[in-house]
This record gives structure tokens, sequence and C-alpha cells, in this order.
């Protein structure tokens, strides 16, 4: 069996579907108080992976983040717009074959700029127009982790996989992604509102977990420090259509947060935030139907 120092790679060869798991991996060196699962053995890759990502059992798992929000015109420094206050619940399932499936939902809320108050109404910085905020729900999609790859069925991004490496005592899952998909908000129908033809995004995830608890085959849910980084084309609420910085400029989101073990452990703030402005979040079991945030959006405001 071959052995990594704590610099090395664990898996540095691309997969399928999203990519967050690799065809092979090399088993890591020995822990206290026993040794670590051989990740040559497609089993035990799989399980380690969904453990740090989310679960390798029937559970649900929380994720709560803090998002700040910026704007950026194509020129000088980002320009702060607002922080989302954002949940994550998944609902893990183990199938046949390695693979551990979840069912995700998501909800948000905009927030005055790096604090929890809730924002109705919010002036774009960079136009000076008053806009009523829409607030963020999406879901459900579902992703299925097996030992070499994700299948993801309801999202836009498609992950590739990036170097997994042990770094001191934390096991570091990287992944990067790049999307570009026709607008439903096209520029004759939504002047006003339209960033051009086509929606870009990148998105940046890194789950960080000790190498003890991802290596542990005791544990189906590792502790995990999780975060991405998006950079994406104008929304159609920030009102942002018909302008030079259309074409030139994104929304940068730098968000942080973590694995919780239940919705108690939501800041106090965060959830009161959450409670008033995206309650369905806390009622994600009672879905009828799939939430797609520009899509709804769009359902609301008149096309001209």
């Amino acid at each position: 069996m071959n052995h990594l120092s704590r610099r090395n790679l664990l898996a540095a060869a691309p997969a399928a579907g999203m990519g967050l798991l690799t065809p092979a991996a090399l088993a890591a060196p020995a822990i206290v108080k026993g040794a670590r699962p051989d990740l040559n053995d497609p089993a035990a890759r799989a399980r380690m992976r969904a453990r740090v990502i989310g679960s390798c059992a029937r559970e649900t798992v929380f994720i709560f983040y803090r998002l700040h929000i910026y704007g950026y015109s194509g020129d000088g420094n980002l320009i702060p717009f607002f922080t989302m206050n954002h949940l994550n619940v998944s609902e893990w399932t183990p199938l046949p074959g390695n693979q551990y499936e979840s069912r995700t939902y998501e909800a948000g809320v905009y927030c005055r700029f790096n604090t929890d108050e809730p924002l109705d109404e919010w002036v774009n910085p960079i136009t000076g127009e008053k806009r009523k905020v829409w607030q963020f729900y999406g879901g459900p999609f579902s992703v299925a982790i097996g030992p070499d790859g994700i299948v993801t069925k309801g999202a836009d991004l498609n992950p590739v996989v990036l170097p997994m490496e042990e770094l001191g005592d934390m096991v570091i899952v990287p992944t990067s992604s790049s999307a570009a998909f026709p607008n439903a908000a096209t520029p004759d129908a939504y002047p006003h509102l339209s960033a051009g033809k086509t929606i870009f995004w990148e998105s940046h995830a890194t789950y960080g977990a000790r190498a003890q608890d991802a290596f542990n085959e005791k544990l189906t849910n590792a502790p995990a420090f999780c975060t991405f980084q998006n950079m994406a084309t104008w929304h159609p609420w920030l009102g942002m259509g018909g302008r030079a910085e259309t074409t030139s400029g994104r929304t940068w989101g730098r968000a942080y947060g973590a694995k919780i073990s239940g919705l108690d452990e939501i800041p106090a703030a965060a959830r009161r935030s959450l409670e008033s402005h995206t309650p369905d979040i806390f009622k994600w079991k009672e879905w009828t139907g799939f939430r797609n945030d520009m899509g709804d959006y769009l359902k609301t405001v008149p096309k001209g």
C-alpha cells in the first residue's frame, strides 16, 4: 500500500460527472488508534468523500453559510452589496453500488452588508435605484456521490475535480466549476433587468475536515468547514439591464460556514432572519415542486 506525506495529493486524476470524486486515490498514513481505510477500495473511497461532503448514512445534514456579495463593474475595487444568511438542507440516502445521494433544498436572506438585518428594499450603489429585494430559494435538486464522480439532477453547475490534499491534520476537498447557459431574462423581453443573452457563473467550493474524522469509518458525517466563492452575471432583480457595466461586470460572493448538528445551531439573529423572510426552508419536506430563483422571480415582473 502506498503512503502519503501530509502535503502530497490524496487524489489528482480527473473524474466523471461533477468530478468531486476520483477514479483512484492513494491510501493515507495510519492514524492514531487504528489503520486508515484503503482508498484504493471504491467502497471506502465513496464513504470517505460522502462523509466529508455530507453523509454516508440515511440522515439530514445542515450547512449554514455567511455569504458576502459584492458588485464588480469591470473597473476598480469590489463594491459591497449585501450579506446573505444561507441555509443548505440535504437529505442523504445510501444507494446500491457505493453511491450516496442527497436531496438538497436551499434558502437565503439578503441582509444589510455584514449584518443580520434583512433587506426588503435595497439601493443599488452602481445605479442609485431602489430595488425590491427578491429572497433566494432553490431546489430540491439531487446529488449522487460515488467512488469516481458525482451526478446531479436539477443543478446548473458541473464542477471538475481538483486535487484532494491532506494539509496538517486536515483533509481538503476542493472543486471548481464554470457554467454558461441561456438567460431566461432576455434583453428584448426584459431590457431593464437583463444582463445579456447568456448567464455566466463561476463557483469554487471547498470542504475541510480533520483527517481523523474524514478517515474514521465509525463516523457517517464528519464535521466540516465549508466555503465557496461565486462570480455570476447580474441577477435580474438587481436592475442592471442596459448599462455599460452589464457586459463587463458581475457579482462576486464569498461564503464561509460549517455543517451544524441541527437548526438550533444557526446563530440566533440569522435564524430570525430566515424565519421571517424565507420560512419555507423550515418546511422543506412540504415542498411540492422545484424552486428556481431566477425563474420564479421573472414570473412576478412584467416584460418590457
